[in-house]
C-alpha cells in the first residue's frame, strides 16, 4: 500500500515535484519520465500535484487492490488475493472470514478440539462472542461439550478427528 506521507516527501526532495519522483513512487513511470525531462510539466504539474497528491495515492492503492485480488482469482481463488496465514490456513483477503469459518478451520487444524481461546486466537473476535458461537453450535448438534483428562472443558467436532472419536476426552 501506498502512503501519503512517503508521496510527499518523495515530491518535496525531488524539487517540489519537478523530477516526479513521487510520480514513479505511484506506479506512473510513463509522467514520472515526463516530470523528469520538462521540470513537472514546467511547474504546473508539480502545483497540480501539490494539491492531488492524497487522491493519486488513494487512486494507486486501488489499483493494487484490483491488481491483488484479478491475480487472486487467475491463481484459483475466486474471491480475491490467498493470504497464506501463520496457522497454515488458506483465508481470501477479498472477504472477510466468519466466526463459525474460523471456529471450523481451528477444529480441522486441532483434529476437532477447540476452546474459546484457541478460536480468539486464529480471528479477530472477544472470548464472549466466540463462546455464543460455540454454544450455539452445541446446540445445532455440530459440536459436542466434552472434558479432557485434566478437567477442561472443550468443544468437539467429530468430523474432524481422527476415527470419530478423541481418546482424551470424555462426553459431558
Amino acid at each position: 500500500m501506498y502512503s501519503t506521507g512517503i508521496a510527499y516527501l518523495l515530491w518535496l526532495i525531488s524539487g517540489f515535484g519537478a523530477l516526479g519522483f513521487h510520480r514513479f513512487y505511484l506506479g506512473k513511470p510513463g509522467s514520472g519520465l515526463l516530470y523528469l525531462f520538462t521540470g513537472g510539466l514546467f511547474g504546473i504539474g508539480a502545483f497540480y500535484d501539490l494539491i492531488t497528491l492524497p487522491m493519486q495515492v488513494r487512486e494507486a492503492n486501488l489499483r493494487v487492490g484490483y491488481r491483488d485480488a484479478f491475480l487472486g482469482a487467475m491463481a484459483g481463488d475466486a474471491h480475491g488475493p490467498i493470504d497464506r496465514t501463520h496457522t497454515g490456513g488458506v483465508r481470501s483477503l477479498g472477504r472477510k472470514e466468519s466466526l463459525e469459518q474460523a471456529i471450523l478451520r481451528t477444529a480441522k487444524k486441532n483434529k476437532g478440539v477447540v476452546t474459546p481461546s484457541s478460536v480468539a486466537l486464529e480471528c479477530d473476535k472477544g472470548l464472549d462472542d466466540v463462546k455464543k458461537a460455540l454454544e450455539l453450535l452445541v446446540e445445532k448438534g455440530y459440536a459436542d461439550l466434552r472434558v479432557t483428562k485434566n478437567g477442561a472443558l472443550v468443544y468437539f467436532f467429530q468430523e474432524f478427528s481422527e476415527g470419530g472419536s478423541h481418546p482424551d476426552l470424555e462426553e459431558i
